[in-house]
């Protein structure tokens, strides 16, 4: 069975992309990436002057059949996508179609946008008495959502959540949020473009985060993060380095 391979190629900084990733798009003879997302910087590790098509510009059956026409000359095809794959990246569909010429795909993980911005902020997604649960969600835009799936529903969680695709409609955004159930106080940060040398941080309240944000001019390619973890006002120390908790690896002294 023929095979091609999907490469998560991270979330902008062309260092963030896995040893694995990168080794894959060095060898390969054809690369098709998501031109509207990915650095094309990436692209550089090639070592054979690859052909290279943007996928932005192509429709799905044109991506198809590049793929099929370059595995026939037996050449090896690499797909890079932004981020990680499995997060928005439509890459179910592209797996399917390939399953009706007899080929088959190879998945390499990358870095998410989410945890650049993660990075970039100096947050723990995840803090002891604040929040355990983080939500990876997109508001409802040309791409229809299941109805237990809206913001307002997802809001009572007052979990962590980061929403994709959505700075663009910020304020539609805020109001799901607030009448979901998170206090008007609920800190907010807005990344664009994470671990891009034009990185933007625009940081507030659900109160105020809309004003900053169009002030800052930010409107495509950005995540919002909100949740009390990126402002918490009290926290628990974790178990993991207590000396009072004895684990597998450490036991306490008697």
């Amino acid at each position: 069975m023929k095979k091609i391979t999907i490469v998560g190629a991270g979330p902008g900084d062309p260092e963030l992309i896995t040893l694995k990733g990168k080794k894959a798009i060095e060898d390969a003879d054809v690369l098709i990436y998501a031109g509207s997302l990915v650095n094309k910087e990436v692209l550089n590790y090639n070592k054979k002057n690859a052909k290279i098509y943007n996928s932005a510009t192509m429709n799905l059956g044109e991506i198809i059949e590049v793929i099929v026409e370059a595995l026939k000359k037996n050449l090896k095809v690499v797909r890079v996508h932004t981020g990680d794959p499995s997060i928005y990246g439509a890459i179910k569909e592209q797996i399917d179609e390939l399953k009706k010429y007899n080929i088959d795909v190879d998945i390499i993980p990358g870095v998410t946008s989410l945890f650049a911005a993660a990075s970039s902020l100096k947050t723990e997604l995840t803090l002891p008495k604040v929040s355990q649960t983080v939500i990876i969600t997109r508001p409802e835009g040309r791409t229809p959502k299941p109805e237990n799936e809206s913001l307002k529903d997802l809001s009572k969680h007052d979990a962590t959540m980061a929403i994709y695709l959505g700075v663009g409609m910020i304020d539609k955004v805020v109001e799901d949020l607030i009448e979901g159930g998170y206090k008007r106080d609920t800190p907010v940060a807005v990344v664009y473009h994470a671990s891009w040398n034009d990185e933007i941080i625009v940081s507030g309240t659900l109160e105020s985060i809309a004003d900053k944000v169009k002030e800052a001019g930010i409107k495509k390619t950005a995540l919002i993060i909100v949740g009390d973890v990126l402002n918490p006002k009290y926290y628990e120390y974790s178990k993991l380095y207590d000396k009072n908790f004895e684990t597998e690896y450490r036991k306490l002294k008697k």
